[in-house]
C-alpha cells in the first residue's frame, strides 16, 4: 500500500507539476504545453514503474489494480487496498504540486471535460493501456511494461481527445488543481464510468489472445 500509494503521489506531482511548469514556460501556446506535459508524465512513469514494481507491481491506477485480480494475478482483499492508497497517493501527489509551485493546497478545476467525444477517448485510451499491459505480462515479456506503458501514455496524450486520463485515481487527484492538467469535478464522473468501460473490453480480448501465462523470457547473455 505504501509503495502504490507514493507511487501515484510521484505521478500525480510529474502530471500536475508538469502542467503548472508548461503554463508558466509557454503561455498561450497549449500544443507546447502539452507536449511538455506528456514527455514530463512519460518520463516519471517510466521511472516509477521500475522504482515501484518490485514492491507493488506498480499499478498506480485502480483499472490496472482490478484487472490483475480479474485475470488471477492478484488475491481479492488486496484490491480495495490497492485502491484506497491509490486515490490517497493522487490527492496527496496533486496538493503537492500545488504548493511546489506556490499554489493553493487545494483548487478545484474549472477545466470542463465534459463531452461524449472525450469520453469515447477514455474507453481508447484506458482499453489500450490495460491491453497492453496484460498483454506484455501474460507473454512472459513484463520486463517491458515500463518502458512500453510510457510510450504509450505519452502517445495517447496525443491520439486520444481527452489526453488519456486512463485511470480513476489520477482522474480524482486531477480534480484538486485548477491547472491545464485539472478536470472539474462534474466532468469526473462519466471520465471514471468510461475508464472502467475501456477495462471491460479489454478484459475480453485479453481472455480471448492470452488464454494461459506463459513464463518469462529471459535473454541470453
Amino acid at each position: 500500500m505504501l509503495a502504490e500509494a507514493v507511487g501515484t503521489a510521484l505521478l500525480l506531482i510529474g502530471v500536475v507539476g508538469s502542467g503548472i511548469m508548461a503554463e508558466r514556460l509557454s503561455p498561450g501556446d497549449e500544443g507546447l504545453q502539452l507536449l511538455q506535459n506528456a514527455a514530463a508524465t512519460a518520463g516519471v512513469l517510466f521511472a516509477i514503474i521500475l522504482m515501484m514494481s518490485p514492491v507493488s507491481g506498480a499499478h498506480f491506477n485502480p483499472v490496472v489494480t482490478v484487472a490483475d485480480w480479474a485475470l488471477g494475478g492478484l488475491q481479492a482483499r488486496s484490491v480495495a487496498p490497492y485502491v484506497a492508497a491509490q486515490v490517497v497517493g493522487a490527492v496527496l501527489g496533486t496538493v503537492l504540486a500545488n504548493l511546489m509551485f506556490d499554489l493553493d493546497a487545494v483548487a478545484w478545476s474549472s477545466k470542463d471535460r465534459s463531452a461524449g467525444h472525450l469520453w469515447l477517448g477514455e474507453v481508447i485510451a484506458t482499453f489500450g493501456l490495460i491491453t497492453l499491459i496484460f498483454a506484455l505480462v501474460r507473454a512472459g515479456r513484463a520486463r517491458y511494461v515500463a518502458s512500453a506503458v510510457a510510450a504509450y501514455i505519452g502517445g495517447a496524450y496525443y491520439f486520444t481527445s481527452s489526453t488519456s486520463f486512463a485511470n480513476p485515481a489520477v482522474t480524482v487527484g486531477r480534480m484538486f488543481s485548477d491547472t491545464f492538467a485539472g478536470i472539474e469535478p462534474s466532468s469526473a464522473p462519466m471520465f471514471i464510468v468510461m475508464q472502467i468501460v475501456g477495462l471491460g473490453v479489454a478484459l475480453l480480448l485479453i481472455r480471448y489472445l492470452y488464454p494461459k501465462n506463459k513464463p518469462e523470457e529471459h535473454s541470453v547473455s
